[in-house]
């Protein structure tokens, strides 16, 4: 009795639990994409320039990169709750540093590196809070944890980017209000986490090993990981800032009057197709080959072209039929290479693995800042739909790439 009694106790603590920590990446993940839609606004109605406004997108990749790859492993050696506990409160800083600097470059800069670092926090702990206390889940379906922390994270990011831009579209006071519902939704989902219990012990202090060779994570150098997971990462967020970031900047001086709304819908098309497939990629993904793959880097060859149609014929229908084909390989990306990692690492480079893996997606935040510094540099002679068709290319190459090697080292 007392066996069958802790049993079911363990089991619903992962049940219910998981929707807590779940919460708190849902509200990192909305500060991180709430700003995208908004980057229509800060150029046209407060003099950034196009270069300046996708340098503001790319600004918290400098906040993400750095939580990733330390709190990641700082989470094997302490526990989950003490690195991903304070998240929420940095992305509430982070937006309110935003809400109160509109005009000021440097002020914005700042606030979405807090944005990145709430994020990079977010991804690599929370993630693997969640996959952990889906482990201990016993009616969880076999993939589920890393279905559950995409979802959440995906579902902030187009949530986040919707409201924002209704908001600053129709609302009162356009360049603070969606960052103050922001702080609230932090509020409430860090009081939610702190009830969810510790996964990982944490090391004793004598038997820690120097915090620099944490940071050594050997799971990263797995072939597996080189040849499979390493060609896919960079199409994640390069995939999803052509959908809800370049194609809306091109599209501002034919969305109809409203600029800011159409870069919000855009943003929630593609994340809710990256949203609605991650919620199939587990029928798709296979632990012999690298089929979840291969998938999403056939949908980005052709989400790459149709790309390529909007930005020659601007039309909105051509717009939100790319992001949404996009979205789908954003999404299909993001979970397959989640599989793929947690495949590989073993309990003690899960976070860490996890970190290098999200730290390669966010790469591709760089590609509107290029293309926009590109296209200014060489205007007529390096144009968008170029770039696109040979995006589409590259695609189409790493397809070959990682269908060569679907089958090899596996872990």
């Amino acid at each position: 009795m007392t066996a069958l009694s802790t049993e079911s106790n363990v089991t619903k603590v992962g049940t219910a639990r998981w929707l807590l920590v779940a919460a708190g990446m849902f509200a990192v993940a909305w500060g991180g994409n709430e700003f995208t839609p908004l980057l229509v606004m800060y150029r046209l109605e407060h003099g950034f320039s196009a270069v300046t406004v996708d340098l503001f997108l790319f600004a918290y990749v400098i906040g993400i990169v750095p939580a990733l790859l330390i709190c990641g492993p700082l989470s094997d050696r302490l526990g989950r709750r003490p690195v991903m506990l304070p998240a929420t409160a940095v992305a509430a800083a982070g937006s309110i540093l935003i809400s109160f600097g509109a005009d000021s470059a440097g002020v914005l800069f700042s606030g979405r590196v807090f944005s990145g670092v709430a994020l990079g926090i977010g991804m690599a702990v929370g993630g693997s809070w969640v996959k952990e206390l889906t482990a201990l889940d016993s009616s969880a379906a076999a993939g589920a944890g890393a279905r559950r922390a995409a979802m959440s994270l995906t579902a902030g990011f187009a949530l986040g980017a919707g409201v924002a831009g209704i908001l600053a579209q129709w609302a009162p006071w356009p360049t603070h209000f969606a960052y103050l519902v922001h702080v609230g939704i932090c509020v409430l989902a860090g009081i939610g986490m702190a009830s969810v219990p510790e996964t990982r012990a944490a090391v004793p202090p004598l038997d820690r090993e120097p915090l620099r060779k944490d940071l050594l994570i050997p799971a990263a150098s797995h072939r597996r990981f080189l040849l499979v997971v390493v060609p896919l990462a960079p199409w994640v967020f390069g995939a999803a800032s052509v959908a809800y970031a370049v194609l809306p900047s091109l599209m501002a001086d034919n969305s109809g009057g409203y600029p800011i709304a159409l870069s919000a819908l855009m943003s929630v098309i593609a994340l809710g197709s990256g949203f609605a497939i991650q919620a199939i990629g587990r029928k798709i993904d296979t632990p012999t080959h690298a089929r979840g793959a291969l998938v999403a880097l056939a949908i980005l060859v052709v989400g790459m072209l149709l790309a390529a149609w909007a930005a020659s014929v601007l039309t909105i229908a051509a717009a939100l039929i790319a992001a949404a084909v996009l979205g789908c390989g954003y999404g299909m990306a993001l979970v397959s290479g989640l599989h793929e990692v947690q495949r590989i690492a073993g309990p003690d480079d899960l976070a860490g693995l996890t970190a290098v893996f999200y730290s390669l997606t966010y790469l591709g935040f760089a590609i509107p800042a290029i293309l926009s510094a590109l296209t200014e540099q060489w205007p007529g002679v390096v144009t968008y739909p170029a770039i696109f068709v040979f995006g589409s290319v590259l695609a189409a190459l790493c397809w070959v790439f990682v269908r060569t090697r679907s089958r090899a080292h596996l872990p």
